[in-house]
């Protein structure tokens, strides 16, 4: 299923009978609770919340929710460590970031003993609904690895793949993005994308098609690589964007949504499940899309 629209993705979770269960570490935030209270009303989560139950409660009264709905933990000195303690017992099936230091979270959702990674690496991916456009697509990563090399960029490919299948896309294509599109030795992310692309072809990457080194303008318009003479089954039709390292992903994803119009969403992946980790200044609306995301790729806990 290609899905046209982030809308589209909440009116399918909506249809589900079981609803995943997310653990918010430190969950006394105004903003955030917002999005979890309406998340939870839209028959999209559950809710485990961890931190300060007395501010907890009263947040959830402001809002009109009735605090009895949810499931509140009692620990104010040590959210983050409890929240990833229950996704590694299999109680909850997404975790997302409250009032908590990211470094905190990541750091025991990181930890060799008592945290809860599943791949090589944590990624962030951002899904963009673009309105000029034909479907949703993925940004990667534009929040965590600064200067990825090759390995870390099979990973994070590998991370946004996994992600775009459990949305319901079969065969995701990935366009390796560059300045240009050919291999040229004084640009290192040609000569990667080029390597990606070859990864691809011999099966050390499966379930997708990569394409690269491949341009911006090249990867979305077929009309541009008619012009240049550029075939593949990506051209106008890329699924993810790999990005050729995080400032280039930042500024990307910024001008979508600045210029671009484009409403968007982001999770962290890598772990044994999704991380919905969004800065205090996104809006509610962003907040409760990821929360949807999240929860429509998470798969469900024994």
């Amino acid at each position: 299923m290609i899905y046209k629209s982030l809308d589209e993705i909440v009116s399918n979770m909506q249809k589900c009978s079981d609803k995943k269960r997310m653990v918010v570490a430190g969950a006394e935030e105004n903003h955030t609770l917002e999005a979890v209270s309406l998340a939870r009303k839209e028959g999209l989560i559950s809710a485990i919340l961890v931190g300060d139950s007395e501010r907890i409660s009263q947040i959830l009264i402001d809002l009109g929710e009735d605090c009895s709905e949810y499931e509140i933990i009692h620990s104010p000195e040590n959210p983050v460590d409890i929240a990833v303690q229950l996704v590694r017992e299999n109680k909850a099936d997404v975790l997302m970031k409250g009032n908590v230091q990211t470094a905190t979270l990541i750091k025991s959702v990181l930890n060799k003993d008592t945290g809860i990674m599943k791949g090589e690496l944590l990624s962030h991916v951002l899904f963009v609904q673009a309105p000029a456009y034909h479907k949703i697509f993925a940004v990667t990563d534009s929040a965590i690895i600064p200067n990825p090399d090759l390995s870390q960029k099979k990973a994070i490919l590998e991370n946004a793949v996994e992600a775009m299948m459990s949305l319901g896309c079969d065969v995701p294509k990935v366009a390796a993005l560059t300045a240009v599109e050919v291999v040229n030795p004084k640009m290192q992310e040609t000569i990667d994308a080029d390597e990606l692309k070859k990864f691809n072809q011999n099966g050390k990457i499966k379930n997708c098609i990569v394409e690269g080194p491949i341009s911006m303008d090249i990867a979305f318009d077929k009309d541009a690589g008619d012009i240049k003479g550029f075939t593949s089954p990506v051209v106008g039709d890329p699924d993810i964007l790999l990005m050729p390292n995080l400032l280039v992903g930042n500024i990307a994803v910024k001008t979508l949504k600045i210029f671009g119009q484009s409403t968007v969403a982001g999770l962290v992946l890598g772990a044994t499940a999704p991380i919905v980790l969004t800065s205090r200044s996104t809006s509610t609306r962003s907040k409760y899309m990821s929360i949807a995301l999240g929860a429509a790729i998470a798969p469900i806990a024994d």
